[in-house]
């Protein structure tokens, strides 16, 4: 290869490095041709690519472009995956590939600048892909607002009743829900008063009954009054 371009190849590969938000370093020995273009299709689905480099060349780009971390992974055959979408993703192709071909070991690789070991790759390619997550941040957020507007459809539902009944019952004039209006009792005669009444009325009846005496008593009054003045005389 000419110098000049080692030297765009370098470029390229320290482009691509600094572009990538994650880094997967996989030892590809034993991939083929064709499993290699099947490869680099199901991480095309994810925004990824996949490249087989030169592990001195590569050394010289990852200096290049701030990612010197990388240098110790760049023995024996050396691909790198350069992810701009989901890691996730990504990681799950890559995993089953290499368990349905019993090929792609993994080496190592960077996560948003962050050291990325074998056990954390095999841990962030079992996590639910970011758009199963999406899915189910979805079903989580929908679920309480749905309870909410039920809930809301609930209380209004009641206070309109609520309201129905106190129209009926007259309270929206401002009674208070539950106090009962009583009429004033109405004044009475005062005991005295009432006495006096008692005592005027049996007078009378007993004057009315001295009017209504009967003859004979009369006559006899009379006949004592004459026998008391014959005595005398």
């Amino acid at each position: 290869m000419r110098k000049e371009d080692k030297a765009a190849l370098v470029d390229e590969i320290a482009d691509r490095l600094g572009d990538a938000e994650t880094i997967f370093a996989v030892d590809y020995r034993g991939i083929s041709v064709p499993q290699a273009a099947e490869l680099r299709a199901k991480l095309a689905e994810t925004d990824a690519t996949f490249r087989v480099v030169k592990n001195r060349l590569a050394k010289r780009a990852a200096e290049r472009a701030g990612t010197a971390e990388l240098d110790q992974l760049f023995e024996g055959p050396t691909a790198l995956a350069f992810v701009k979408g989901d890691a996730v993703t990504a990681a799950k192709a890559i995993s089953t590939f290499g368990r349905q071909h019993d090929i792609l070991e993994y080496k190592g690789g960077l996560m948003e600048g962050a050291p990325l070991d074998p056990e954390q790759f095999r841990a962030i390619a079992r996590l639910p892909g970011l758009d199963v997550l999406r899915g189910q941040l979805v079903g989580v957020v929908a679920s309480p607002l749905t309870g909410l507007t039920r809930g809301l459809a609930s209380m209004l539902s009641g206070l309109a009743i609520a309201l129905g009944e106190i129209a009926e019952r007259g309270l929206v004039a401002g009674e208070a829900p539950g106090e009962v209006r009583t009429e004033e009792p109405e004044a009475t005669e005062e005991p005295e008063a009432t006495q006096a009444s008692a005592e005027e009325a049996a007078t009378s009846k007993k004057t009315e009954s001295d009017e209504k005496e009967s003859p004979e008593e009369s006559e006899a009054d009379g006949e004592d009054s004459e026998g008391a003045s014959e005595e005398n005389n």
